[in-house]
């Protein structure tokens, strides 16, 4: 009995010592077992209680003398009864050690759940904290997200925003340099045909003009046409440009007008008139009438053109497929360059080049496009 309880001891103080502090190493635990152990040996295995001998002394007068005996433990009973009581307490104390052993083992289970629990917690909260030492390694490695695609809408025709960079201001103006079959080109070794005679259906017609910020833009009234290639464009607007973009073997010329069409399925069609110094031009003369006093601001003035004025007297052209000369330089466009230039006086020149002395684009390759030209 007093073993099971010196072995009970001895395991409620390992249990509660690992119990408290995780950390515990095993020496210490053996150490604080070994103490608990000696002290309960030393416990059992006191001296008896000493009972007092009160017995009279003859010798001294008949006064009692305390003697120190030992006490004996009370002598087994004999006999049939005897038998009997040793039998009965014999049974309880096997009882008592059966029920201390179960709650031993009882305690010494939940204490091993216990700490088993605490392990695994201890486990998990540390592979934890790895995957996210991981994870921050990781995103602290990896690349920066590539930057929001360009959605510019600024350009120009030189400088950081030119040309050259059209393509990389706005993600929609790709074509600017990727294209093959851009605008516009140098006008080379045409192939001499038999074009048919472009039908212009032109009239006096009433228009708005703006000064947008990249040329002096004109929008005329609805009615007047061009057919060519049996396909009938609509003119929307004429511009002007320069230098001249188009160059014939090479040379150009000091402005040109640019009169875009649109087809009815959204085809375009540009009329290319290239303009040398000379005599007036009337028609751009009442253009410059009527300038707009600042920039992106539209006029509407009380006066019409007659945009018979801006075709020179003689038809024969050059015509390939090209693009929009600006972004966002959309291919698929139907180029009619008039081979007769026509007249605009030095005057006119000079107070388009106050305006805008440079807004022409550089030619682009021709890509092995197929040019005709009238004979």
């Amino acid at each position: 009995m007093r073993n099971l309880i010196v072995l009970f001891a001895c395991s409620l103080v390992v249990s509660a010592a690992s119990a408290s502090d995780p950390h515990t190493k095993p020496a210490d635990a053996k150490a604080a077992a070994s103490e608990a152990l000696a002290s309960a040996s030393a416990s059992a295995t006191a001296e008896p209680s000493i009972k007092p001998n009160l017995k009279p002394d003859l010798k001294s007068g008949g006064k009692p003398s305390v003697s120190k005996a030992p006490v004996e433990p009370p002598a087994e009973k004999s006999g049939k009864d005897g038998g009997k009581g040793a039998g009965k307490d014999s049974a309880k104390e096997d009882e008592a050690e059966l029920d201390l052993s179960e709650r031993i083992a009882k305690k010494l289970a939940e204490m091993r759940a216990t700490q088993a629990a605490r392990a695994a917690a201890a486990a998990k909260a540390r592979k934890v904290a790895e995957a996210r030492k991981r994870e921050a390694i990781i995103v602290a490695a990896a690349p920066p997200p590539p930057p929001p695609p360009a959605r510019g809408t600024h350009w120009t025709y030189d400088g950081e925003s030119g040309p050259g960079n059209w393509s990389k201001i706005n993600v929609d103006w790709g074509k600017c340099s990727t294209g093959t079959r851009q605008s516009p080109i140098d006008l080379r070794d045409g192939i001499k045909v038999d074009l048919e005679q472009i039908t212009f259906d032109y009239h006096q017609s009433s228009f708005s003009e703006v000064d947008n910020g990249h040329t002096i833009m004109v929008t005329v009234g609805g009615g007047n046409f061009i057919t060519v290639n049996n396909q009938t464009y609509e003119l929307q607007q004429f511009h002007f440009h320069r230098p001249s973009e188009e160059k014939i073997n090479g040379k150009g010329t000091e402005m040109v007008m640019h009169l875009v069409h649109k087809s009815a399925e959204g085809k375009i069609a540009v009329v290319a008139v290239l303009l040398e110094r000379g005599k007036a031009h009337p028609l751009m003369q009442t253009v410059w009438n009527n300038l707009p006093l600042e920039k992106l601001e539209s006029v509407s003035p009380s006066v019409v053109l007659d945009l018979m004025e801006a075709l020179p007297a003689k038809r024969e052209y050059y015509t390939f497929m090209g693009s929009l000369s600006e972004p966002p330089c959309t291919e698929g466009v139907l180029y009619i360059v008039m081979k007769q230039t026509m007249q605009a006086s030095p005057a006119q020149m000079a107070l388009f080049s106050r305006l805008y002395p440079f807004n022409a684009r550089p030619v682009q390759p021709g890509n092995g496009r197929v040019v005709k030209e009238s004979n």
